[in-house]
């Protein structure tokens, strides 16, 4: 004799936001909410992006804002809803202000999204790319302090690298790379005078 085992449906990407715990770090994807853990490395290296992010925008009165929480509605080449939080977002202000009581998620392309790398490094390389660059996100840095990802990103021999992808006309990433001391290069914040080294050990 067989017995039926009910099996849970899959989560519904409105009903990830409504479930979602306050406290943490959390991710929609293929249907589960899946918490992100982090190392005080990890943590360091968003911190310090962001710091510098944000002093741009004061010293040059741009008109973003800077986020580490932020939820942003992808979607999978097989139409499949996500909810990804980058380590840090930079959002244009009309945009986060449109409706400040919302709890939702970003359903919009955001300006620039920062993806620091983990374990999980092929989720930075190719799921997120995909999906950010299929939401339109106009820059994605990947910054793989620890050098986790494949050859064909780091090169041989693998070294930490920032990955710097802006959207062309095409609707493609095109990729930069910077290590060492060379200065980061960003369309988002021309101004920025931050070496790839600072941001590498943070």
């Amino acid at each position: 004799m067989i017995t039926a085992t009910a099996i849970e449906p899959r989560l519904t990407f409105d009903r990830f936001l409504r479930e979602c715990p306050n406290e943490g770090r959390y991710e929609f994807i293929n249907g589960e909410i899946v918490q992100m853990n982090a190392t005080r490395h990890h943590d360091d290296i968003a911190d310090l992006i962001a710091d510098s992010f944000k002093a741009v925008i004061h010293s040059h009165h741009l008109n973003y804002v800077v986020k580490t929480q932020a939820v942003i509605r992808t979607v999978t080449l097989d139409g499949t809803e996500q909810g990804r939080r980058p380590d840090v977002s930079v959002i244009n202000k009309d945009l986060w202000r449109s409706n400040r009581a919302a709890y939702a998620a970003l359903r919009e392309p955001i300006q620039l999204a920062v993806e620091v790398v983990s374990t999980n490094w092929d989720d930075d390389y190719l799921d997120k790319f995909d999906e950010y660059q299929r939401l339109g996100i106009p820059e994605y840095w990947i910054v793989d302090y620890l050098a986790l990802g494949g050859r064909e990103f780091l090169g041989k021999p693998k070294i930490p690298t920032v990955s710097v992808y802006l959207l062309n006309e095409a609707g493609q990433y095109q990729r930069t790379a910077f290590r060492e001391s060379e200065l980061i290069v960003s369309r988002t914040f021309p101004q920025l005078t931050l070496t790839a080294k600072q941001v590498l050990e943070a």
